[in-house]
């Protein structure tokens, strides 16, 4: 009989979760590829995703590191002299991100003999910050060979996450899925020979739909999280200077978040509230009909207070999968998907003239649009398909625990 394929145990902050579908992708073309994967949630998540069980971590567990940690102390007490010297000598970023940590150690400790008795050929951390922990942690105490992602929000929320250099310089390579994310990590010092750049996809293409012939009412949408970093405050003042400038449109803001309440009032107060629907969070097949929908997605994203950013939001390339035109700000890595007058049009988002010079040029102009719409489509179809970079992200996998 042939040999089962090695076991990879995937860890998540949270899985499945709604707003991260490009998790989701990659778990499904991971599975595709013949993947034997095991897949852990750290906070909340769990049950089965595609048929595959998803580990919950409960918390109510976290009581028995009062017996579980002078075990483990007992087993490694170097681990224990390194994070006791970690806890001393730094400051975290933020309660939020020291939190995170605590329960990535947590996790590692109270599951550290369910990964000896299952030991798996490498432990793949999704997220650089609790994930990335509990694998490093269980590296430290057991030698589990490692590898770990990280992201615009572990690089940047409040300067990136509390142990990020230490954790993935162990790591046997790093995953980020853009460009910026790549050149971040090579600054903090990480080796630049095992920082890779695959991008995340989709996991089917679909058609190009037909450009809409009369665009009056324009339609313009925006899927995001209700935040900061989205910029929309500055996305309300453009539909008040479209408004002002007699330009017709109708827009739906797809997403909820802590910021709805005071972007309805300021709505209301630029008296675009009858133009600009809230429809909340939508499940994805309804975001795909607002695509459908749509003739323009506006991105208007900043670098937030806490300096946090986005990467390249997953909405940009499904957009331009479809045939939705796309304009955006050149914040953070939307520029390696949307080179301006290219694949789509891009603006600062505190300058509403110019976003609104260049909705009308969408609107009027056909051939513009239908030239940005077709090389979208082609970027999409080189550079996002979840299969093909999945099978890049296993090659690495493979290579991994392959390597003595």
């Amino acid at each position: 009989m042939p040999a089962s394929p090695p076991v990879i145990a995937y860890l998540f902050t949270t899985f499945p979760k709604n707003t991260e579908t490009f998790l989701q992708r990659e778990i499904i073309a991971m599975k595709a590829h013949g993947v034997n994967l095991r897949l852990f949630s750290l906070w909340g998540g769990g049950g089965t995703f595609r048929g595959l069980p998803v580990a919950h971590f409960n918390k109510w567990r976290l009581l028995t590191l009062l017996w579980m940690i002078p075990y483990e102390s007992w087993r490694r007490p170097e681990v224990l002299r390194q994070v006791l010297h970690g806890l001393v000598t730094r400051r975290p970023p933020s309660w939020l991100n020291f939190w995170e940590n605590m329960l990535g150690a947590g996790f590692a400790c109270l599951f550290a003999g369910e990964f000896r008795r299952q030991r798996p050929a490498l432990v793949h951390a999704a997220w650089g910050g609790a994930p990335a922990t509990a694998a490093w942690l269980l590296w430290r105490m057991d030698g589990h060979r490692f590898s770990a992602a990280a992201h615009a929000y572990d690089l940047y929320e409040h300067g990136g996450d509390w142990w990020l250099r230490d954790k993935l310089e162990h790591a046997a390579f790093i995953h980020t899925s853009t460009e910026m994310g790549r050149r971040a990590l090579v600054e903090r010092g990480l080796p630049a020979e095992r920082v890779l750049c695959i991008r995340r996809g989709l996991d089917r293409l679909p058609p190009l739909k037909p450009l809409r012939a009369w665009r009056a009412p324009l339609r313009l949408l925006c899927v995001a999280r209700l935040v900061e970093k989205k910029g929309l405050d500055h996305q309300l003042r453009i539909y008040a200077a479209l408004q002002s400038a007699g330009i017709d449109f109708a827009a739906h803001l797809v997403g909820d978040g802590p910021l709805r309440p005071e972007l309805e009032t300021l709505a209301g107060r630029l008296g675009i509230a009858a133009r600009v629907s809230f429809t909340g969070h939508l499940p994805q097949h309804e975001v795909w009909s607002q695509l459908e929908w749509a003739d323009v997605l506006l991105h208007t994203g900043v670098i937030a207070p806490s300096g946090d950013r986005d990467g390249l939001p997953n909405v940009i390339p499904e957009a331009m999968s479809i045939g939705t035109l796309v304009l955006t700000s050149p914040v953070a890595a939307t520029t390696e998907a949307i080179t301006d007058m290219v694949t789509g049009l891009v603006a600062p988002a505190t300058s509403p003239e110019a976003w609104v010079a260049g909705l009308r040029r969408l609107a009027n102009d056909d051939a513009l649009a239908e030239r940005l719409r077709t090389a979208a489509h082609r970027w999409v179809e080189e550079n996002f398909d979840a299969h093909q970079n999945a099978a890049r992200l296993l090659r690495q996998f493979e290579q991994t625990i392959a390597a003595p």
